[in-house]
């Protein structure tokens, strides 16, 4: 009765959040590991050889980067890069939402609707969208506003409303709203039904529940994906070169087609578009720990008697 009233009292003197002995010794152990010093000694020398191949050649022509690292035309291309990234984000998220929400409503005719626009255009590749944007007059040489079936009230010519930016915005909008919706579909799933129940409970509306309740918590699982993919528009921007887009890729092509000086334009590029994407992930990081705030896992293990023995 003595050893397990000592017992009871050394395990209330020790702080709940303090790690086990045992994983103390493992973490030694694995420090100390020939194998783990091994794979240390090899990465840094990997390391040493990268940063040695970067400096040591001298077909990547530093000089040459640093000249049009801040070129008024990379620039302007850095800065049409971000807008596109920005809008055709703000574009596909919504998109994306109202097409979430049309697939778990009970309506078929939106939900039909909405596995229509995934069909289409997560089944056909970005540069084929973008090129048939850029190319619409040739199917449809006029816009107009109108009722179905008869003349338009009035009408624009297609070339002067569908610019290569307006291109490049539907083409990367519309196929990003298609891959938003997935995640924003399984996001709101991941919310527990019984917060819906909650909610009516209360009193709210449908909308008011959704703002306030429901789409707050599966923002956690909304947030990670979505900054996966603001990364990979910003790179996907690329493509827009193509359409004569004046982006950032596309400005530095412009460059060197003039003094055929390739391989460091296209390193100026390279480092732009490692800034972007740093800078991005550093604030993808952030919106998580802010919306992970109440559940961060506890990572301290319980050890069974028989193995502390």
């Amino acid at each position: 009765m003595l050893q397990g009233t000592l017992a009871m009292s050394n395990a209330a003197a020790t702080p709940a959040s303090a790690p086990p002995a045992w994983a103390d010794v493992s973490t030694a152990r694995h420090r100390t590991s020939p194998i783990r010093w091994g794979l240390s000694l090899l990465l840094a020398l990997v390391a040493l050889q990268v940063v040695y191949f970067l400096f040591s050649n001298p077909r990547f022509e530093w000089p040459v980067v640093g000249k049009y690292l801040f070129s008024v035309n990379v620039l302007q291309g850095l800065g049409t890069t971000l807008i596109l990234t920005v809008v055709a984000m703000v574009v596909g998220t919504v998109i994306g939402t109202v097409a979430a929400l049309a697939l778990l409503s009970d309506f078929k005719p939106a939900r039909w609707a909405a596995q229509t626009y995934l069909w289409a255009f997560r089944g056909t590749p970005l540069l084929i969208q973008l090129i048939f944007w850029y190319n619409l007059a040739y199917l449809i040489p006029n816009i107009g506003i109108g009722l179905p079936f008869l003349a338009p009230w009035v009408e624009w010519p297609t070339n002067a409303v569908i610019t290569p930016f307006l291109a490049a915005l539907l083409g990367l909008g519309l196929a990003e709203g298609a891959y938003m919706t997935e995640i924003v579909r399984a996001g709101l799933s991941s919310v527990d039904t019984r917060q819906h129940d909650a909610a009516r409970a209360l009193g709210m509306t449908p909308a008011k529940a959704f703002f306030r309740i429901i789409f707050p918590q599966a923002m956690r699982f909304i947030i990670p994906p979505t900054g996966n993919q603001v990364i990979g528009m910003a790179k996907a921007t690329a493509l827009v070169s193509v359409i004569a887009m004046n982006d950032l890729l596309h400005s530095v092509q412009i460059i060197y087609n003039r003094t055929y000086e390739i391989v460091p334009l296209l390193m100026v590029a390279v480092f732009w578009y490692l800034v972007v994407i740093t800078l991005l992930y550093a604030f993808q990081s952030r919106l998580e720990r802010y919306y992970s705030k109440g559940h961060r896992r506890d990572t301290t293990q319980v050890v069974p008697a028989s193995e502390q023995a």
